[in-house]
Parts: C-alpha cells; structure tokens; sequence
C-alpha cells in the first residue's frame, strides 16, 4: 500500500516557528527532515519559558483506497514540553486501524480461482478476471515514541530517542541517536544521526518455506513460525542559512536491513509457458488452492543508499518548499521523489498550502509477474506489485488557520494514484491480454489540532 506517501506529506514544517529558531539554533531549522528519514520524530523548537508549558499537536488522518481496497483510519499525538537551554521532552503516540483487501500476488484468470487463507483454517474464491485479493486484512497498529533534546556545548544540539509499534503480527523496537553542530555564526549546522530496529514477524499460520506451494486447508507442514529481521541507518546532513529568507539541506542516508524480508502473504502463479495461465490443481476434501502458487522469496539482506535535498524560499510571506530524494538498492530499485509546496498567506491567520509529490521507480531484479513452469526455480522471486516499475503521483491543498486563542488547526485533503507496467519480456501467452499492473487510487484527509497548556 501507498502508506509511505501519507507519512511523507504528513510532516510539515512552520515557517514562522523556524523564523525564531533561526536566531537561537540553526540546527533545529531542518531537524525535522533529518531525523524523518530514520524514521524518528524531531522536536520542533520551542522557546525557553519560565513557566514551561506542554505542546499537544495531534491529528486524525483517513487513507482510503478505491475498490474495497485497503482503508486506514490514523490518530496521532505529539505532547512537547520545552524546558530552559533548549531541552525539550517528546512523547509520541500512534494507533492506526486498517482493514479491506490486498493483492495476493497471484495473476488474473479467465475463470473463478480458489486460495487457502493465510492462516491456513479456510479458503476465499476470486471471480474470473478479477485482480486476487486478501480480504482478510485486518489490523491495529499501536505505536509509541520519545524523544530528549539538550543542548551539548554552545553551538552543539543532541537528540536520544527510543520507539516501539505492534501490530498483530509484528513487533518493533528502535534506538536513534543524532547530535546536530553549529558553526559559521550559526549559518550553518552539520549533523549526524544513527539508529537501530529489530522487527520481530509473527505472521499468521507462521512464516512460510520461501518458494514453496500454498498447501490445502489445515495443512501448515510448510510453515516455519517465526522470523526477525535488523534495521541500521546512519544519517550525514548539512543545513545553511543562505540569507534571511533563504534554507538549504543536503542530507546522505545510508540502511541495512538483514534477516526476514519475505512478505509471508504473497505468492506468486505457476504457469503454463505457452498460454501464461495458471496450472491447475485438485484442492484436498477441505478446500485448498484451485491453482499452483509458490509463496514469495527475497533476498535476507537490502542495502540502501539516498541523497535528499530541500529548499525553502519565503516570498515576502509565500513559502516555496521544494525537496527531492533519489534512492538506490542492492535490489537494483533505483527511484527518484520530487515534493513542492507552497504556502499561501490568507491574511494573519490562515493560509493555504497547494502540494505535489511526483515518484517513480523501476523494478527489483527478482520481480516476476509469474513463474514459468518449464524453467528452474529461480533464487529469489516476488510478484509484489510494490517492487515493480510504477509511478505515483500525490496532489492536494492543505488550509490552516488559527483559532481565537491562538491554536493552530489545519484540514488537508489530497489524492494519490499509482499505475505501473510489467516489462514486456515477462508475459508469457494470454498475460499479453489482461490487465497486469494493479492501478491504485486513494484518498487522503487530514485534521490536525495543535495547542498549548
């Protein structure tokens, strides 16, 4: 699913907020780009005061995708107290309910097509020539997080946080570390980050043998339990104030993930090399798969390598915030990400912010539409139409306003679209006729309320 473009359109920086940060601490100007690519939570700066107060910034955000498809409902609150010398406490709190339907991994089928549920305890049957879906996706993610800022020498900003989530099938644990430097009169800051994450996966039924047959009801003689898998980024970032209207950023990324990458509930079709279609099977006396399917098998390992830069320009009130990320793999997934807003005054007390998000990427080296059942296995195999070659495009506005005492409140409301091809060279026979890539359309509203007590 499309969640990384929620989470990327989610974090907006006040530039009224960054204005007078500017004056005490560069380093935080940027911070919060900085840590979002080790997916961690950066305070925003909050002036000293006698009489510390708490921040709440919560939201409520909708993503729904067309056709029955996978729906997620996301409350999310940030409570910030700001202390003296620039330290403040953060502390984050996520819970997000997804339910509706998700591609299987299987192909389209002239006729009606049988799978056994991930848990192994019954069967789901897709009508002929529709896209294989799992409607058993049900789940509710629970997230928590917290966050130490303090100052480390005079021109020096250090930041400790720790993050936990579990879903139903899966646990996750992380440390992040970055310490942020001024220098040039302030101008400029340099910063390193690091963190680390264990994910423990627990699917349903158990994780799967990779490639594999999806067996009959009952039968889980294939699964193995399960699985976990090591998460290590480092961050390299470089922010400078151009001039009083001006903000640049440079940032390097780097991540290592070792262990379980499978998803355990793809699978890809066996097919026939001369007509692409899926080869049948005889289901056991409980019910089980009509057709041949192999659960998916990635590679244990994934190196990831990205630059990142932004750039905000305030226009005598108007803000031009422009970024672009260009990300490579050991998987051969190259992609490139150019996000532009622009914030728009509509008098003291609200504004309006158009978006654009434009992505694309090519397809992993192990990508298969299916797999020919005249040929060898290969090593790694995954009909993941997230691994594929597709691009996305996500468009909407967002108007902000302040309140009569003086909170802030906003409501955005955006649409995304996907759509992707599968290279010529792997349709095999009738494949050539349908439908391969799965479009995906979704929309997007967000509340948000921020105040201070």
């Amino acid at each position: 699913m499309a969640v990384v473009s929620v989470a990327a359109a989610a974090g907006v920086t006040d530039m009224s907020r960054q204005k007078k940060a500017g004056e005490r601490s560069v380093s935080t100007v940027l911070a919060s780009a900085t840590c979002a690519l080790l997916g961690t939570t950066a305070p925003a700066p909050v002036e000293a005061q006698e009489d510390p107060k708490w921040e709440f910034n919560t939201s409520l955000l909708y993503y729904g995708e067309d056709e029955d498809r996978v729906q997620d409902l996301s409350l999310k609150t940030l409570s910030k107290r700001a202390f003296t010398d620039d330290r403040v406490l953060t502390l984050g709190l996520t819970v997000d309910t997804l339910t509706g339907a998700s591609p299987n991994g299987a192909i389209r089928q002239d006729i009606a097509q049988t799978f056994t549920r991930p848990s192994g305890k019954g069967s789901y049957s897709i009508p002929a020539g529709d896209l294989p879906l799992d409607d058993t996706f049900r789940d509710t993610r629970v997230a928590i997080s917290a966050n130490w800022q303090q100052p480390a020498g005079e021109k020096g900003l250090l930041n400790i946080g720790l993050s936990a989530s579990k879903e139903y099938d899966y646990l996750h644990t992380g440390l992040n570390f970055r310490y942020a430097h001024d220098f040039n009169q302030r101008n400029t800051t340099a910063s390193f980050g690091v963190s680390y994450g264990k994910d423990t996966i627990d699917p349903v039924g158990g994780a799967p043998t990779p490639l594999t047959p999806r067996l009959d009801v009952g039968d889980l003689s294939n699964r193995l339990g399960d699985d976990d898998k090591d998460i290590f980024d480092v961050v390299l970032g470089v922010s400078q104030v151009m001039n009083r209207n001006f903000v640049v950023q440079l940032n390097y990324s780097f991540s290592q993930q070792d262990g379980y990458l499978n998803n355990p509930y793809k699978v890809l079709s066996v097919v026939d090399p001369v007509s692409g279609d899926t080869l049948p099977r005889a289901p056991g006396p409980n019910g089980g798969p009509s057709g041949q399917f192999l659960f998916e098998h990635r590679p244990d390992q994934r190196t990831q390598h990205s630059l990142y830069t932004q750039g905000k320009y305030n226009l005598g009130g108007n803000v031009i915030d422009l970024s672009y990320r260009y990300m490579t793999d050991d998987w051969e997934i190259d992609s490139h990400t150019l996000d532009l807003r622009y914030r728009w005054p509509l008098g003291d007390t609200s504004y309006l912010e158009p978006h654009v998000r434009y992505y694309t990427q090519n397809e992993a080296e192990f990508y298969r539409l299916s797999l020919d059942s005249s040929l060898p296995l290969p090593e790694f195999a995954s009909s993941d139409y997230r691994l594929g070659n597709f691009d996305a495009i996500t468009a909407g506005v967002k108007f902000g306003w302040k309140t009569r005492n003086d909170n802030d409140m906003s409501i955005r409301v955006e649409w995304y679209t996907q759509s992707g091809e599968v290279p010529s060279d792997q349709l095999i026979g009738n494949q050539a006729l349908r439908d391969n890539y799965p479009d995906l359309n979704a929309l997007i509203v967000q509340f948000s309320y921020r105040f201070s007590r």
